[in-house]
């Protein structure tokens, strides 16, 4: 890849090219020829017509190759699997296709069909290494479809484990304590698509992702689940995996797993106490616990009406169910009165510290695991899973993952600033949403972009950390 300059300027000639005319008469997109005219009252009309080139509206994709390349992402991704299409017959590598294709998803394309005029955008040519004149364009949609469907069962574990590698290579000094923030979240199915299946609760025909993220956010895997609920048993199976690949890199490290109710399960006890782990897990309260509660919802309801504000109070208990538990657990229980009325809520625990701290620590995932999917789902759109066939879906979501873990490096990298908690789409606006004008030459390919962005400060001092970025390799 050529060096790549990005340069801020107010060049007139990107104001100029969007009032020309195009005059090769041969573009492919041939809605680029229709000229809009809007009559505004007491000025001169203004005219649009799609024909600017080369210019872009993700000028800012330069940062996202950047830190793709010093994260090593893509590139393990491609070396996890073998490209099943013959060489003899392909003019885009699988390297190429999987950057352009999570590249797109970080933009907010996130279906291949944006790639019929997207494989043409300048800075999306040069943000996945090709000269934006004299190479040609990126794959098209067929092209990214077919790789979606071709991959295989073994591929999608292969790229699920470097996604995990590659978490794990981020972080080159050893977490003492790591939270695996486990959660299932719906994804409607469309038409006869393959295990789709009807969820009572949800009120719709769907997918069941299984997300694990991390006490900051950051996701570890994304497992694509049947509309049919299995359980906790796939749960089980991908924590295991990953409890042992984690701790072959970090032997020491203190590992808690934190999941809601729909998690309970005998099942998952026995492979945390197994594995040595803790837990902090939603449990149902039943009509045992609630007689427990009572004394302590009644105090909670005193406090309420002597104070008119709300009343929060909490216990522990040792609890035991009559069938398929292999020893008892420890309850805590949090007893709240309110002008709405009493609310009690339990979480079966391993930790030991008090019991309001303990029910503070599972609140967290709120803002760990919660927030996370909503990046996830508003932003990068990853229950947009269209295909017919099952394991091509599973291929869509690990490539909405791998967008997420380049779009949370990003945000990494504005620690300190503005942006060190925003929200993907607004990261995305700030950093990435830039209007720019590409010029190339033999020596060189500089990125003009816009003299007027408004964050051009934060966007040059985040440009400055992507280049000091080290990961452990």
């Amino acid at each position: 890849m050529k060096a790549v300059e990005w340069h801020v300027s107010c060049n007139t000639n990107v104001l100029s090219r969007l009032t020309e005319l195009h005059n090769g008469g041969d573009h492919p997109m041939t809605h680029s020829r229709t000229l809009i005219e809007f009559p505004f009252h007491g000025a001169p009309p203004v005219q649009a017509r799609f024909d600017a080139t080369p210019i872009s509206s993700d000028g800012g994709a330069p940062l996202l190759a950047a830190l793709d390349r010093r994260l090593g992402l893509v590139d393990a991704l491609a070396e996890a699997i073998e490209d099943p299409r013959d060489v003899r017959y392909t003019d885009h590598p699988l390297r190429d296709i999987l950057r352009q294709r999570i590249y797109q998803i970080a933009l907010g394309y996130e279906d291949a069909n944006d790639a019929d005029t997207l494989r043409r955008d300048p800075v999306l040519k040069v943000a996945c290494g090709r000269d934006p004149v004299r190479d040609g364009d990126l794959a098209s949609q067929p092209t990214l479809s077919r790789l979606e469907n071709a991959l295989s069962p073994r591929a999608c574990y292969r790229l699920a484990a470097a996604l995990v590698a590659r978490y794990v290579a981020a972080h080159p000094v050893a977490p003492r304590e790591l939270v695996l923030d486990v959660d299932l979240t719906d994804d409607p199915t469309h038409g006869q698509q393959e295990f789709s299946a009807f969820h009572g609760f949800y009120d719709t025909h769907l997918y069941l992702p299984l997300l694990v993220f991390d006490q900051e956010g950051a996701l570890l895997t994304a497992v694509l689940q049947p509309g049919k609920n299995p359980g906790v048993r796939v749960a089980v199976a991908v924590l295991k995996r990953l409890v042992q690949t984690l701790r072959q890199r970090w032997p020491s490290v203190r590992i808690l797993v934190r999941a809601d109710g729909g998690m309970a399960s005998p099942a998952l006890y026995r492979f945390v106490e197994t594995e040595g782990l803790d837990a902090l897990i939603g449990f149902p309260v039943n009509r045992r616990l609630a007689r427990k509660a009572r004394r302590l919802q009644a105090r909670a309801r005193r406090q309420f009406l002597r104070t008119g504000r709300k009343a929060r109070m909490f216990t522990s208990v040792t609890y035991r169910a009559r069938e398929g538990w292999s020893r008892a657990y420890r309850i805590v229980l949090k007893a709240e009165h309110m002008a709405e009325g009493p609310n009690l809520r339990a979480v079966l625990t391993t930790l030991t510290s008090r019991a309001a701290d303990v029910y503070d620590r599972y609140v967290e995932r709120g803002e760990a695991c919660e927030n996370s999917i909503k990046d996830f789902k508003g932003a990068l759109k990853m229950d947009r899973l269209s295909c017919h066939r099952f394991w091509a879906n599973q291929v869509r979501l690990l490539l909405h993952a791998a967008a997420y873990q380049l779009l949370f490096a990003l945000r990494r990298c504005a620690k300190g600033t503005e942006l060190a908690a925003a929200q993907f789409d607004t990261l995305r606006l700030r950093l990435l949403k830039i209007g720019a004008q590409v010029v190339g030459s033999v020596r060189r390919i500089v990125v003009h972009l816009s003299a007027s962005h408004p964050w051009q400060a934060l966007w040059t001092l985040i440009a400055r950390r992507i280049q000091r970025v080290a990961v452990d390799t």
